[in-house]
């Protein structure tokens, strides 16, 4: 099967195949939405001082008669969410008058406070200490944190309930007034308000995941079953075991939180004095434990970092609760806030275990917006169950797959969750089950799925088929002239196993016809089994990269330098297998044959016996097998019905491909056997950003036309290619064997944050290398009559460096790309030495 490479907000592009019509409906409601019946008594606002204006921290605020309160934040402000009778609330600090207010239970409620000053005369008292007892504590919470940490056990296993919800946010009554929501205005007997940003809100969709997970330290593995699924109208395995996956994400005992691609530094990270103050603002006894209540807030701007405050208990230095949002300047795209609050209970006598973990997300592509429709992300975790240095099952750890799903997962009765369930679904999550199906039989509802999932995913819906892509429906080049296309595909109502997709193709200039088509056929999910055949019969640029845009899309159109005159017809006929033995481990095998026919100024001349003798070639025949083997150890990823795409892997994925051509089968000409190694890593680099780099190494065993060797990736367009050399021409360079190097840092505004008018711009530095280290044997050499610009790259390896500005308006990106060698060849001795490319990049 085949990883997609390029990349849209530092995920692959093959994500946009989990947009099935079945799911696309969720979609829809960050345009159309819904909303939810109030049940939790809300309340937030800020306060200050009567006399001067000044936000107040360490507020106590409490409801009268109950337990329910909390503290303001630096900025004095606060919020509360609470299931209780109580019907007063009392905000108090030391040296201010105390005030109490009435509040209006089960509603949502915004109360602004200014507190007064008590000019009462306390007596003196003289303190002497040395220190900050609050760095004091946190040092001893980091001594202590391998013993209070899960990671303290050689194995264990828990039951984890996740709860999922997506609510679309800044609903305002001109955007509920629209003539295109009359069909869905039952929708809005739903709405809410967060006390998060003071949004309203409205749900879309809301999924349950129940599940057992296992854990060994040594060997160190982790397998999760999935006992229950529950997605609001939909039934997925591939969104279920995405879901199980996210039960432990978030690790307040480690230095760094991944988040977004981007480590932020933990509030008891052991450098964490570097990154943040901390306040010691109370202590008291909770569960029996006497604890103290830290705050703390960023050091320096715009750094990835949070605010908040946790409870430490005494005597084990264990993290009681921890409540804490990004840091208001943090440099990172579409996030307007992130709330993470995490609870840990007293298990055994023994442990502090956490217990709850609780995650909210405001996204907008607007950054701060209040008009423009976003969305909130809400994902609660409650932990149970827990079984300590249990017998190990070696069995049941070494089988192939890390996520397993219970065949009847999904078709769990309500019994089944009512009784599961830690804590009841409130009245609008509830709705949302109901909700979803009532708008699905709306027939307005299905045109609006369609036209999103086309602007989408590039197809338009019709039936069981989808036609497109709509950007390669028109375009040109100089043999072909204006190029139309139409291509199709089947969708999930054909088949969850099947896909069949092709297309024709039609030159205006060249009056030729062009076409492909190719079957997929997933017969087992997990572990992964699939067949896979296709044919073709059209032009390709070879020496382009898998990353670039294909030569029919019209951005290769539109922005292209240079001639577009090395093009070759193909005709391809392939059949392939992929077999994954288990998690990590998968071979492939393909047979393909394909027939080469020189376009343009391109020709097929050989001298076959080295004499000088020319032999005009019309068309070039292989037939080859290939083999191949990809290893990804701890890789995490996402499979939908036919595809799979990678989230991440800690470590480097190695893929190895041989390849062997037959001679004489099927009139093929030639006979070789090529080897390729590609390792690659994507990681973040402490707090200085992320480094992603790539190396690959090839050797060619026979005597072949140069169209067989190694043609190098060059890049013709004005539109930066990460896989290419960008100042290198199409069919420039040739090897037999070569290494093939690149490496990238992301500096996510390292140097920028610190300075004034750049660090409101938000840009961020990125800088690359790529060095191509090649050889071409002498027999390939004088075998064929190369292209005029083409020539080994010889003793003298090609770099190139680049040096950009990335996140410009948030997606732009501009490069600066140097070639350093290899400027003044004789065969091309006019090639730029220096250019400025553009791309969209999307990513946090």
């Amino acid at each position: 099967m085949i990883y997609a490479q390029k990349q849209i907000s530092g995920i692959p592009v093959a994500f946009f195949r989990l947009l099935s019509r079945r799911r696309i409906w969720a979609l829809i409601f960050f345009v159309l939405p819904l909303s939810v019946f109030p049940q939790l008594t809300k309340i937030m606002g800020n306060i200050k001082d009567s006399a001067t204006g000044e936000p107040l921290p360490f507020v106590n605020i409490i409801i009268l008669k109950t337990t329910d309160g909390t503290l303001t934040d630096f900025e004095g402000r606060y919020a509360l969410e609470v299931n209780t009778k109580g019907d007063s609330i009392r905000y108090s600090l030391l040296g201010y008058k105390t005030v109490t207010r009435k509040i209006l239970k089960h509603q949502f409620q915004a109360l602004d406070i200014l507190l007064a000053e008590n000019n009462i005369l306390l007596p003196e008292v003289t303190i002497h200490y040395t220190g900050n007892p609050a760095e004091i504590i946190l040092k001893k919470v980091v001594k202590n944190r391998e013993k209070n940490s899960l990671q303290a056990f050689e194995s264990y296993q828990y039951r984890a309930y996740t709860k999922i919800e997506i609510d679309a946010n800044n609903i305002t009554d001109k955007f509920k007034n629209r003539k295109l929501l009359k069909p869905f205005n039952f929708v809005f007997n739903y709405i809410d308000t967060s006390t998060l940003t003071g949004k309203s809100y409205l749900p879309v969709f809301l999924t349950e995941t129940t599940s057992d997970v296992f854990f060994r330290k040594n060997p160190k593995a982790r397998k999760e079953i999935i006992t229950g699924s529950k997605i609001s109208g939909l039934e997925n395995e591939s969104i279920s075991q995405f879901l199980g996956n996210l039960s432990l994400e978030i690790d307040v005992y480690k230095d760094y939180i991944p988040l977004f691609e981007k480590n932020f530094v933990c509030p008891a990270a052991s450098f964490g004095i570097d990154y943040y103050r901390y306040y010691l603002v109370d202590s008291a006894f909770l569960e029996g434990k006497w604890s103290y209540h830290i705050m703390f807030k960023p050091r320096h701007k715009q750094q990835l970092t949070f605010s908040g405050n946790l409870w430490v208990c005494d005597t084990s230095f264990a993290i009681k609760k921890i409540e804490m949002r990004i840091a208001t300047d943090a440099n990172i795209n579409f996030v307007n806030d992130l709330a993470i609050q995490q609870e840990y209970q007293w298990t055994q006598n023994k442990f502090w275990i956490k217990t709850k973990d609780h995650l909210v997300i405001d996204f907008n592509i607007v950054q701060k917006s209040k008009k423009i429709i976003g969305f909130f992300g809400h994902k609660t975790t409650f932990f149970s169950d827990f079984q300590f240095d249990t017998p190990e099952n070696k069995r049941f750890y070494s089988l192939p797959t890390n996520v397993f799903i219970e065949p009847k997962a999904s078709e769990k009765t309500d019994a089944f969750w009512q009784e599961l369930r830690p804590e009841k679904l409130s009245k609008s999550e509830t709705g949302i089950y109901k909700m979803v199906d009532s708008v699905k039989n709306i027939p307005i509802f299905k045109t609006y799925r369609d036209v999103i999932y086309g602007i989408v995913t590039g197809y338009l819906p019709w039936g069981n088929w989808e036609f497109g892509p709509y950007f390669k429906t028109f375009s040109f080049n100089t043999l072909e002239g204006a190029r139309f296309r139409l291509g199709a595909r089947t969708g999930d109502g054909f088949s969850r196993k099947i896909q069949l997709e092709g297309y024709v193709a039609y030159g205006v200039s060249d009056l030729t016809y062009k076409g492909g088509a190719d079957v997929i056929w997933v017969y087992s999910k997990n572990p992964r089994r699939d067949f896979t055949a296709g044919l073709k019969y059209d032009i390709e640029q070879l020496g382009m990269s898998p990353n670039a845009f294909a030569a029919d899309n019209i951005l290769s159109s539109l922005f292209h330098r240079g001639p577009n005159n090395k093009l070759t017809m193909v005709t391809e006929y392939k059949v392939g297998y992929e077999h994954e033995w288990f998690t990590g481990l998968i071979n492939t095998i393909k047979l393909t044959h394909r027939e080469l026919f020189p376009l343009g100024t391109t020709d097929f001349t050989l001298y076959p016996e080295n004499n000088g003798v020319a032999v005009d070639m019309p068309v070039i025949n292989t037939s080859e097998i290939s083999l191949g083997a990809r290893l990804s150890f701890k890789e995490r990823f996402i499979s939908t019905d036919i595809y799979r795409f990678t989230i991440s892997s800690d470590y480097p994925i190695i893929q190895l491909t041989y390849s062997y051509g037959f001679p004489k089968l099927l009139n093929s000409n030639f006979e070789y056997n090529k080897l390729v190694v590609n390792v690659s890593q994507w990681f973040n680099f402490a707090t200085i950003g992320w480094s992603k780099y790539m190396i690959e190494g090839g050797k060619i065993w026979g005597t072949l036309p140069y169209p067989l060797l190694r043609i190098h990736d060059g890049n013709q367009t004005f539109l930066y290619d990460e896989l290419a050399s960008n100042l290198m021409y199409y069919y420039e360079f040739v090897s037999d064997e070569y290494i093939n190097f690149f490496y990238t840092h992301h500096f996510d505004g390292l140097l920028f944050n610190k300075i004034p008018l750049l660090r409101k711009l938000k840009w961020r530095e990125v800088v690359s290398t790529r060095l191509i280290y090649g050889a071409l044997s002498q027999k390939n050499l004088t075998y064929s009559k190369f292209p005029d610009i083409m020539h080994p790259i010889g003793a003298t390896p090609y770099w190139e460096a680049t040096a950009g500005i990335e996140n410009i308006f948030r997606f732009i990106r501009v490069d600066a790309v140097w070639r350093l060698t290899h400027q003044h060849d004789i065969q091309n001795p006019h090639v730029p030495t220096w250019g400025v490319f553009v791309s969209l990049n999307f990513s946090f």
